[in-house]
């Protein structure tokens, strides 16, 4: 036969009593708040050994660390971010904090002085590019004909089938 606990019970009661075993309850909270404690100082060790590696860290010099420059994101960057702006030959300009058409103000400030100016590479001497009109003054009477048709008239030629690719007989009307 199976071995149960017999229960006396009162019938004249409408419910059944709640037997609450207290000790389980004092022993649960107990363990856990011996365990909330343990995890708060193991919590707070962990916080100060990070926190002293992060110094030991900062203090040395990691040669692996990124420079300012090296840190920021490759262009092109927003407007607003660190590092915004335009190189030019005198170096970098900042518009980090200017107006949103600061960048094509100062690129077509660069671009109208090159075209004025031209631009030399000074290492070398070798002109880079000239002034629109010192090109216009070198180049065109270069290109001038005198009286020859033959190149206008072979530029409307065309490669025909009758020919099979070997000379060009169409004129392209």
């Amino acid at each position: 036969m199976s071995k149960h606990k017999n229960i006396l019970q009162d019938l004249n009661k409408p419910y059944e009593a709640n037997v609450i075993g207290l000790r389980a309850i004092v022993y649960f909270s107990v363990g856990l708040f011996l365990l909330i404690v343990i995890t708060f100082f193991l919590m707070q060790f962990l916080m100060v050994v990070m926190e002293s590696d992060a110094a030991e860290a900062k203090k040395s010099d990691n040669p692996l660390a990124f420079t300012k420059d090296e840190a920021l994101p490759p262009e092109p960057r927003l407007q607003s971010a660190p590092g915004f702006g335009v190189d030019s030959e005198k170096g970098r300009v900042n518009l980090e904090l200017a107006a949103p058409q600061a960048e094509y103000l100062e690129l077509s400030r660069q671009w109208n002085e090159l075209l004025k100016n031209g631009k030399k590479d000074e290492a070398t001497g070798t002109v880079i590019s000239l002034p629109i009109e010192e090109a216009k003054r070198r180049l065109l009477p270069e290109n001038k004909t005198t009286g020859k048709s033959e190149t206008a008239d072979s530029s409307r030629l065309m490669v025909s089938d009758a020919s099979a690719g070997r000379k060009q007989a169409v004129r392209i009307r």
